[in-house]
């Protein structure tokens, strides 16, 4: 049986022992319930996988308009529930990790849609090839708006070594091009954590791969199902879309449905082991060494990631390590730490004076940032359980009650085979650091990808900080971007937070490909996607080592919410007529 809610946010990796503060509007969906939706899916499957695209679009942008309307509502409840004020900046947060990702996903599936009826193949942008030689596709800046807006901010898709320039037209939209089935049913078990990561796993089954979808609620953050189901009433009216609710008992029920063609989870690794192989233990063990599934239909995943940040050696500026400082703080803090892409392993190198002066940095910019709710359940459980015992701990902050300090575990030992945090991802707000190799940037990013490959759990996302005058040297900047090559990580961020590639939509978001199920790290797939590219290897974002004006994720940033309020306006249709407004309160952070 399965130990802990099967649509648990897989960072957290220990069963809940308290219920999230604000409890779910809806209770569980009955058996019943559940069996007559799957049913109803079932029916309408076939008509939506051979849906025209002219209608597909209209569908879209329905769901689009839909989430439009509900979307301050949204945010105001995932304030309420996180202990923050609404007309604050923290509430920036809100906006950006629900209808921001989600608005912009749904505009650019309509787009590579209209791409598809016009020419049988989406858009992508400019194709070079990595230090490697795999291919590198352009995906970002998107349109002219997100080159001024983020201004020199790039995304590249590396591809697997078997992509050529043929199979990448060949393959890209293999759904339109080249169906592959005829109408499937996907469960997406949604996270707890975030409004978008559910609805955007949603929307990413249905309009990259054609499956119509059983969206289960976490119970964490159920409070959100009924504006979900307000907002896509109309692909929840054709019975291309369901929303249930409840937990390990439902989940159970739905996972092994004979009806449900394959599965979607955003959670555990822990999780994903008892779905797959059943049970715990020996009796999980016996199954996996036997390779016998207890679950024997697809499973796709993203099931967090012990999320480093390697700092390679260089001239920094105190005000160049100022804002790299405050970016890996909003890293760390963002969501109160509940993030799969938060920052938990700093990497520097031994020997640098300026790893301490990135240390004393972070922590005084963690000290401005006051101490949030720990709303996700468990979290005082696994902080305490990470702390117990050590040595070389700094805690920052005055919390609240209910809330935790901004915690630096320090000086850990690199050769430690038995260091458990290493080995399992803090879903709390701890930030642990390692040092190791020396202040010879060829060196230490040699060790540093060597350890965060070999020594650290997950695959999902891995941050790199360098400075641009170091990579004027050749033997640095080729050092460099072997590292990019040798990394195996589904998003390496060069100078930003990765969270920016989960947003922006025509990123993969998911982690390195190659796990097995006996050994699934941090899960197998990818979602978001909207050029529909097939033999990702990695997405690769980069950004300025600083820029002007500051990032709205940035915590000192002191209008972010009103300018992400904004963005989710402009995202609609890519509005230059609302850039001037945005543009103005970014300018006022």
């Amino acid at each position: 049986d399965l130990a802990m809610d099967l649509a648990k946010d897989g960072s957290a990796e220990y069963p809940t022992r308290t219920a999230p503060p604000t409890p779910a509007t809806q209770g569980s969906s009955s058996q019943g319930r559940m069996d007559i939706l799957v049913a109803q899916l079932r029916a309408a499957a076939k008509s939506f996988a051979t849906m025209p695209i002219a209608q597909r679009i209209t569908l879209a942008e329905a769901m689009q308009q839909g989430y439009l309307r509900i979307a301050e509502r949204s945010v105001q409840a995932g304030c309420k529930a996180k202990g923050i004020a609404f007309d604050s900046p923290t509430a920036a947060e809100e906006w950006a990790t629900g209808p921001w990702g989600i608005v912009r996903q749904l505009r650019l599936l309509c787009e590579s849609l209209r791409a598809i009826e016009r020419n049988g193949n989406t858009d992508i942008g400019k194709v070079t090839r990595t230090i490697n030689c795999n291919l590198a596709v352009r995906v970002f800046p998107a349109n002219a708006i997100d080159g001024m807006l983020f201004k020199d901010v790039t995304v590249e898709v590396h591809m697997q070594p078997q992509v050529s320039l043929e199979s990448l037209a060949a393959d890209r939209a293999s759904f339109y091009q080249k169906p592959e089935h005829a109408g499937k049913i996907v469960l997406v078990l949604g996270a707890g954590n975030i409004a978008a990561i559910g609805v955007m796993d949603v929307i990413t089954k249905m309009f990259n791969e054609g499956k119509v979808c059983l969206f289960k609620m976490n119970p964490a953050n159920a409070y959100l199902g009924p504006f979900i189901e307000e907002a896509f009433k109309a692909a929840i009216d054709q019975h291309f879309l369901a929303v249930v609710y409840g937990s390990a008992e439902e989940g159970r029920h739905l996972v092994y449905h004979p009806d449900i063609d394959e599965v979607h989870l955003t959670g555990s690794d822990k999780t994903h082991d008892e779905i797959v192989w059943g049970g715990s233990g020996a009796q999980q063990q016996e199954r996996k060494q036997r390779n016998e599934p207890l679950l024997k239909k697809t499973i796709t995943s993203e099931l967090g990631n012990i999320s480093p940040v390697i700092i390679v050696p260089g001239p920094y500026t105190a005000k160049e390590i100022q804002f790299q400082a405050e970016t890996i703080t909003a890293a760390i803090t963002m969501n109160a730490s509940f993030l799969c892409n938060a920052a938990k392993m700093l990497v520097m190198p031994k020997g640098w004076v300026g790893s301490t002066s990135f240390m004393q940095a972070i922590q005084k910019e963690c000290s401005r940032v006051e101490p949030r709710q720990a709303y996700y359940p468990g979290a005082l459980d696994r902080w305490q359980a990470l702390i117990k015992g050590r040595k070389n701990i700094t805690h920052i902050g005055m919390p609240a009650p209910g809330a935790l300090p901004w915690t630096f575990i320090t000086d850990l030992d690199a050769n430690d085979q038995n260091e458990r945090l290493f080995r399992e991802e803090p879903f709390c707000s701890v930030l642990s650091s390692v040092q190791l190799a020396s202040a010879e940037p060829v060196e230490f990013l040699k060790e540093a990808v060597e350890f965060v490959n070999k020594r650290l759990w997950g695959s999902l996302n891995v941050t790199l900080i360098v400075h641009p005058k170091s990579l004027q040297d050749t033997l640095v900047k080729t050092a460099f971007e072997q590292a990019i090559a040798k990394l195996e990580y589904g998003t390496v961020a060069v100078n930003t937070f990765p969270g920016l590639s989960f947003t922006i939509a025509t990123a993969p978001w998911g982690a390195y490909p190659g796990a097995t199920l006996n050994d699934i790290q941090s899960g197998r797939g990818f979602v978001h996607n909207t050029p529909m590219l097939a033999g990702i290897e990695k997405a690769v974002i980069r950004a300025p080592l600083t820029s002007f004006p500051k990032p709205a994720f940035l915590p000192s940033h002191r209008n972010a919410h009103t300018v992400m309020k904004r963005m989710v306006a402009m995202e609609e249709k890519a509005s230059w007529v609302k850039v001037p407004g945005l543009v103005w309160a970014a300018l006022r952070g």
